[in-house]
């Protein structure tokens, strides 16, 4: 169905990109390991190789734009377009079709971001390695099956703190020391 805009949305760690595919992408339309692996290095040497002074959209990588073409009858709801933006260290990007406003996806992710920043109180690469689950339910409540369902991020916020609490930074540090194991690192406990 052309309802379906929104493929892929990621935050650009690119360990941290693959679940990402698999909560935007029905899973009729999953890829393999391997191609998502491919996908994902095609895509993070065409955003990182970009100078800051370019612009955030980009045609798909060969991989992704086989078979992305529209029909006779209209347009396709195959990936045509990445849309990418980048704070400090991180680049969050979407891949869409050409029927979705590349400006649009570039405030999505501003919304996006802002409600990461809300949840983790000025969030951090690590918030988002650690605390993927809050990062999960963002996305969740913003995006589903594809579709951009909501945008206010008031609302965005109040759900994901009634799906969780309102832990934030503290549940992902609470993650990062159960990661790392508190009897490994003498002293760990005290950093809390």
């Amino acid at each position: 169905p052309t309802d379906k805009i929104l493929h892929t949305a990621g935050e650009f760690n690119p360990a941290v990109l693959a679940p990402f595919r698999r909560r935007t992408t029905p899973t009729n339309q999953q890829q393999d390991t391997q191609t998502q692996q491919s996908l994902i290095a095609q895509i993070y040497r065409l955003v990182a190789q970009r100078p800051a002074s370019a612009c955030n959209f980009l045609p798909l990588p060969p991989l992704l734009s086989q078979g992305a073409s529209s029909s006779a009858s209209g347009p396709s709801d195959a990936p045509t377009q990445i849309t990418y933006r980048t704070y400090a260290t991180l680049s969050f990007i979407m891949i869409s079709t050409s029927t979705e406003s590349p400006l649009a996806l570039i405030d999505l992710i501003q919304v996006f971001v802002e409600a990461l920043d809300r949840m983790f109180e000025n969030v951090c690469e690590l918030d988002l390695i650690f605390g993927y689950e809050t990062l999960h339910a963002v996305l969740g409540e913003m995006i589903v099956g594809g579709v951009v369902v909501e945008t206010n991020i008031e609302k965005i916020i109040a759900a994901v703190r009634a799906q969780e609490g309102s832990l934030g930074k503290k549940k992902a540090v609470q993650a990062a020391s159960t990661s790392l194991g508190r009897g490994a690192l003498p002293g760990l406990g005290a950093w809390r």
